[in-house]
């Protein structure tokens, strides 16, 4: 079918689709693996944060700014984690 510009059309596409459907055993998977994950990142982050500022002798301040420095880190690594996860097992389907 060709527009009287002289250009062909492109098809009408169906712009109602069917509704999404949660895929639940998608998303207990994702986020359990990220729950039992971000206990071992958030741990690591907490006791690096405590062993790096003593072993500098940075005193309490130091640690509670490493510990946040390093769980800040651990939060965008489980971002991440999460993300890549909905990549490999969508949460969602259509219809």
């Amino acid at each position: 079918m060709e527009s009287p510009a002289g250009r062909k059309d492109l098809p009408v596409l169906d712009t109602v689709s069917a509704p999404r459907r949660i895929l639940w055993k998608n998303v207990t998977t994702v986020l359990g693996a990220a729950i039992l994950i971000g206990a071992e990142v958030f741990g690591a982050g907490f006791a690096g944060g405590w062993a790096i500022a003593n072993l500098l002798g940075l005193g309490d301040y130091g640690v509670y700014g490493f510990q946040a420095l390093l769980m800040g880190l651990g939060a965008i690594v489980m971002v991440q984690f999460v993300r890549h996860g909905m990549r490999i097992e969508p949460f969602t389907r259509r219809g």
